[in-house]
């Protein structure tokens, strides 16, 4: 349940607050992208969790899809940059 809360009171915050950074225009720091490998660990880890408790599905889906969004934009704007 600690991975739950980390999730909850850390990852999906830090990936909001990516998302609005990238969402801006700005490229990703160092820091930014080692938050999202830390969102990636914390996703693989979760899926044996997300068997046993499938009330935390929507959870985890709400930060895969955070990542994408912010993976997605952050290539765009790394890009234009060129």
């Amino acid at each position: 349940m600690v991975l739950v809360e980390r999730v909850k009171d850390f990852r999906i915050p830090n990936a909001i607050a990516l998302k609005a950074k990238v969402d801006s225009g700005e490229r990703l720091s160092d820091y930014d992208t080692d938050m999202l490998e830390r969102i990636i660990v914390d996703l693989e880890k979760a899926e044996p969790l997300l068997a046993r408790h499938p009330e935390y599905q929507t959870l985890y889906e709400r930060l895969a899809h955070l990542y994408k969004e912010i993976t997605d934009k952050a290539l765009k704007n790394e890009m234009g940059s060129s």
